[in-house]
This record gives structure tokens, sequence and C-alpha cells, in this order.
């Protein structure tokens, strides 16, 4: 990862377990630009990196803010920055990379559930700026857990904010049947993804989705296969309970993993020969057919050999 220093110029609670941190450069200087749904890899001690999607407004080029669910019982990431990222702390984090980019369209229909928010704020900014139509339905366990609520329903009066415990739910099916001319984007628990995802295909309604944790599905029993890097020819065999990541970490190969479930996009690489066992959950189902990017985590071969593009 490409790391470089920013220092956390406000921290605040957002909701029950919710903080924010808002991000500067040290020196005062423009931060890179980025686009909605873009997120940055944080560095976050033993426990390696995290992926926070920027949910600032792209406009500002002097900070960035992310939020922060904290998860005492977590891998540990969230744990590190509790702890430890205060005003005036400074961390090392990577560039904005974007795996959820919103395209320009006339009509749009927002769907986010808890820290699922943050993408989508930075969304319905650009949306409401470039004057598109649009719509947000932000649920949560209560209100008081639904980070940016007070923010979100000052600045956007029209924006839907249906915490669980007063309306249930989010209404999914009525949601989209009554926004079938839109494009939908989503991001929060895997149920509710899937509901938005069934329903748009239900509707003929475009989805784009965001998840934190792996897709559920079933692989066939892993076997074991060679990769070799087309830069120096050297092979090295996988073992049916080894990952690719596993087996070149071990090796000494330089390569960057965050997420460990085919999430987050952070060890993408591309293959130049061979058949991919695609096991992530980020990638499109066009981009798997094309076979030319895999995610070194999880994914493994079909074919015996695997040339990757290190």
């Amino acid at each position: 990862m490409t790391e470089f220093p920013v220092q956390v110029s406000a921290r605040r609670d957002e909701a029950e377990g919710v903080f924010s941190l808002e991000l500067a450069a040290p020196d005062g200087r423009k931060l890179p630009s980025w686009t909605p749904g873009a997120h940055i890899d944080v560095a976050v001690g033993a426990a390696g990196l995290r992926q926070y999607s920027l949910c600032g407004d792209p406009v500002v080029t002097d900070r960035w803010r992310i939020a922060v669910l904290h998860e005492p019982a977590g891998r540990g990431g969230s744990q590190h920055l509790h702890r430890t990222a205060l005003p005036g702390s400074v961390l090392r984090v990577s560039p904005p990379r974007n795996n959820f980019e919103l395209v320009e369209r006339e009509s749009y229909v927002f769907v986010a559930g808890g820290i699922g928010i943050t993408p989508i704020m930075a969304m319905v900014a650009a949306a409401d700026a470039a004057g598109a139509r649009w719509s947000l339905y932000y649920g949560g366990r209560s209100r008081g857990h639904m980070a940016f609520a007070d923010e979100l329903a000052t600045t956007y009066p029209a924006a839907r904010l249906l915490p669980q415990d007063q309306h249930g739910l989010l209404p999914i099916a009525d949601i989209l049947a009554e926004h079938s001319d839109a494009v939908a984007y989503c991001c929060g628990p895997e149920p509710l993804l899937a509901a938005v995802e069934a329903e748009g295909a239900r509707h003929g309604i475009p989805v784009h989705l965001e998840r934190f944790v792996p897709r559920p599905m079933e692989f066939a029993p892993n076997g074991s296969f060679e990769v070799r890097l087309a830069s120096s020819g050297r092979t090295f065999r996988v073992g049916a309970n080894q990952s690719i990541a596993d087996v070149l970490e071990r090796a000494g190969i330089g390569i960057v993993t965050s997420c460990r479930e085919g999430t987050c996009g952070t060890c993408e690489t591309a293959v130049l020969t061979g058949d991919i066992d695609h096991r992530d959950s980020l990638l499109t189902a066009a981009e798997q057919d094309r076979g030319d990017t895999m995610m070194l985590c999880v994914s493994r071969a079909r074919s015996d050999l695997l040339v990757l593009d290190l």
C-alpha cells in the first residue's frame, strides 16, 4: 500500500458505538481528490489495514471524514482506532480507491442500513448537487444507533429516516416498486443487501451494492494448484488449505491484503493465464467472466496453473 500521513483534526461521537474522524494533511496541503463511494485504507497497528468510506464532501480538498463502528469483539481494527485516534494523532492511510462508483443517472434510490450510510452520504450530496431526482431510505436499530441522522435530517428534509424500533424493517419491496425508474445504491448488512438485490431483479432496477462481509456462497472442495509470477518466473504450490496470499506472503513476495474475505479489493491482481475460481464478493459477474483479475485472499484456480502479473 502506498501510504502517507494524515492528522486527526477532530473526533466526534456520531451515534451509539460510532465515532467520526476528520483527517487533514499535517502540513495543511490539499488531500488527494476522491469521488462518492470511495474508501481509504487505514493502518491500524498489529491489526493490519481496515477500509473506511469517505463520508464528507468531495468538494472539500483540505480534509476528509470517515466514521468508525467500534466493535470491541471484532478483529481489532476499530478497537485500535477507538483507543489511539485522538485529535493531533497521525494515521497512515492510502489514497482513495473506489469500488462503488456512482454512475450518472437522472434518478436514484439510496438505501442504507446502519454504518452503511457512510458511502451513501457523499452519493446523496452528489446527486443533489447535480439536480438529479433522488430518494434516501435509512434504517437502523434505533435513532440513537443511526450515525449522522441529525445532519441528514437537517440538510435533506426529504430523506426518510426509519429506525427499526419505530418503523420496523425497511419496506424494500415497496421502496423499489415506487422507484422502478431509478438506479439503486445500497450499503448495509447482508439481509438488507440481499433484499434490495432480489427486489431490484424483480422490478428490473439496476442495483449497486457494497458489502462489509462476504456474500453467502457455496464452493466446490479446494484443490491444489500452482501460481507463477510473470516478472520472475518463480512458481509456488498452493495447497488445499492455503490461499494464494498466504503462500506468497510466506515466500516474501510484497503483496498487500486487508479484509482477507474478498470484500475490499486491496489484493486484486491481474491474471495473465489460467482459469480463475472466483470467490470474492466484489467483482461483478461480467468482471469475473473476463477472467483477467482476481482477489488473492480468497479466489483460487480451476486450472493447474495461474500466471499472475506480479
